[in-house]
């Protein structure tokens, strides 16, 4: 097994909408492929079992291809926390654990993200190497999200989406 080192990504989102509203987008399957890790014209699967110990799977066709990303619920607490690991079978055996926190303002909430990305590495890496290969991957997923967010963002805020309830 190489080696593995972690890196933490955590990102802080404002949303015009209840925190519950956004709860229910990270856990609703119609709410799900609309945006996380999917588009609604690119999914072919979304299922989830939104409960601690329950499982969840995407799988999105790009370019031709397959993409399937897994995970398991670890902390369901409405509409304040979900906590969840993640992995792309395909890519790699590690999994990944996101927090998403959420907390009711004024006006809306604040979606507070953070997500510890497992790294895999060769033995003879330096730290340097080692440095490199976190901030690149840090930073890829980073942009990941950034463009999820966005899309999510606009979903909630401007109706886009019809809460089949």
């Amino acid at each position: 097994m190489n080696n593995i080192s972690t890196t933490t990504l955590k990102m802080i989102r404002n949303f015009d909408v209840a925190p519950e509203r956004v709860f229910d987008a990270w856990l609703n399957p119609e709410m799900m492929r609309k945006w996380f890790f999917t588009l609604e014209g690119t999914n072919k699967v979304t299922q989830n079992n939104p409960q601690v110990g329950g499982t969840w799977e995407i799988v999105d066709h790009r370019e031709g291809k397959d993409y399937r990303a897994i995970g398991e619920y670890l902390e369901i607490d409405p509409p304040k926390k979900i906590v969840f690991t993640f992995k792309m079978p395909q890519f790699s055996e590690l999994e990944d654990m996101i927090t998403v926190e959420l907390k009711e303002l004024q006006q809306g909430c604040e979606m507070t993200f953070t997500q510890v990305i497992h790294v895999p590495h060769e033995e003879n890496w330096t730290e340097s190497d080692i440095e490199k290969a976190l901030g690149e991957w840090h930073d890829s997923t980073e942009h990941g999200w950034n463009l999820m967010f966005m899309g999510l963002k606009e979903l909630l805020e401007t109706g886009k989406i019809s809460y089949k309830g």
